[in-house]
């Protein structure tokens, strides 16, 4: 006799949600997590607020995942961020709205997200077993064998989300990858994205400055919005979302005024000519930023050359900066590559090849900027692992 009709491999918001999904479609259901609690990872995120999804449009959702998004335009027309924010308002958890479109509980606190979670699995009947760690996935004829240190469970299903490897003390090991390869499913290359940033850059003189709207570009690519200093290089959204396309050797320009054109910042340096330079600046920027950017140029503003004023501002539009690196694997946000996508079925998110196994969120090669994105991604390809019908 088969155990369940569905067990779920990974007790964050992709398993949550994929076990909701189960659930409400009928199924008997397990839930299986490693940790005391579900959600280990989710609970840190979004400063502990937890980031939950963002508002955009479809476009906006895609462009937030430049990892492999447009792998999930079937997922997302079955499940997206309206119905994670229809789902979290009907079941006592009201969200609101803040730049960026990122959407967070009125709680400002990630237990809320991850207490409706739970609650509404149990509300639906689904089984939850924490401090369960997998050990091995077989499987026999249609039968599924999930073993753990302590029982081997059968079902007809198994959805793994397990997550990637970032963050390994909250159980993001890579166990899913495991699985896949047991299967003989390819495994694209792991490597760290959403990834602080380790720079050349003199940034003692700046560490712990937060700067708002700002643009870090490379090449085509050109992200404005948040950015901090630290004692290693460069964080905070800006760098993340630009770690996704360097690796280390690269050089970033940082424009620290993008809404100020050029001539508009010639014009002021020259309307205000009789200030010293750094108090010019101080206008516009905080007080270390341009005391740093000021510090190579004469002190006042009458005493600049024409060809000094277009320098200070060239550095001020175009600062170099060179990338060293980045923060590794256990240290990132966010896991780039996973399962390979060719072996998953973008409608179901079910292995092409294994009949009854799925996959979803970060486990999958796809990757997600900061901003709720990542785990709008999980939640959604949750919803829609954990609702196919047996082999439907």
């Amino acid at each position: 006799m088969i155990d369940f009709d569905t067990i779920i491999i990974g007790g964050g918001p992709s398993g949550m949600m994929a076990t909701i999904a189960s659930c409400f479609y009928g199924k008997k259901t397990l839930l299986l997590e490693k940790n005391k609690r579900l959600g280990k990872k989710l609970a840190g995120t979004g400063g502990g607020r937890c980031n939950v999804t963002n508002n955009g449009t479809l476009e906006d959702l895609l462009e937030g995942i430049p990892g492999n998004g447009r792998f999930l335009y079937s997922v997302f027309s079955q499940f997206d961020n309206h119905d994670i924010i229809a789902f979290f308002e009907d079941n006592g958890c009201p969200l609101k709205v803040e730049d960026h479109g990122r959407m967070f509980p009125v709680t400002d606190k990630s237990r809320t997200i991850i207490d409706c979670l739970s609650h509404k699995i149990t509300e639906l009947g689904g089984q939850i077993k924490t401090q369960t760690e997998v050990v091995s996935v077989k499987k026999e004829g249609e039968t599924f064998l999930v073993k753990t240190s302590e029982h081997t469970y059968t079902s007809r299903q198994v959805v793994v989300t397990t997550g990637g490897k970032t963050y390994p003390s909250t159980g993001s090991t890579g166990f899913g990858h495991d699985i896949a390869r047991h299967f003989k499913l390819h495994v694209t290359d792991l490597e760290p994205a959403e990834s602080p940033l380790l720079t050349d850059f003199p940034h003692k003189r700046l560490q712990g400055i937060s700067l708002d709207e700002v643009t870090l570009s490379y090449g085509k690519h050109q992200i404005t919005h948040d950015l901090l200093f630290t004692h290693f290089g460069l964080s905070g959204p800006a760098a993340l979302r630009l770690s996704t396309f360097v690796s280390g050797g690269e050089t970033l320009l940082l424009d620290f005024l993008p809404t100020i054109s050029k001539e508009e910042l010639l014009a002021l340096l020259e309307q205000e000519r009789e200030k010293a330079v750094k108090n010019i600046l101080k206008m516009l920027l905080p007080e270390r930023v341009a005391e740093f950017l000021a510090s190579d140029f004469p002190e006042k503003g009458k005493q600049l050359s024409q060809k000094e004023k277009e320098e200070l501002v060239k550095k001020i539009k175009s600062l170099p900066i060179l990338i060293t690196g980045k923060m590794s694997l256990a240290k990132s946000f966010v896991t780039k590559g996973g399962v390979d996508l060719k072996e998953i079925n973008p409608k179901t998110l079910e292995s092409k090849k294994i009949p009854g196994l799925y996959f979803a969120g970060e486990v999958m090669d796809i990757n997600a900027h900061t901003g709720g994105f990542n785990i709008t991604a999980a939640l959604c390809t949750g919803w829609v692992a954990g609702s196919q019908i047996l082999y439907g």
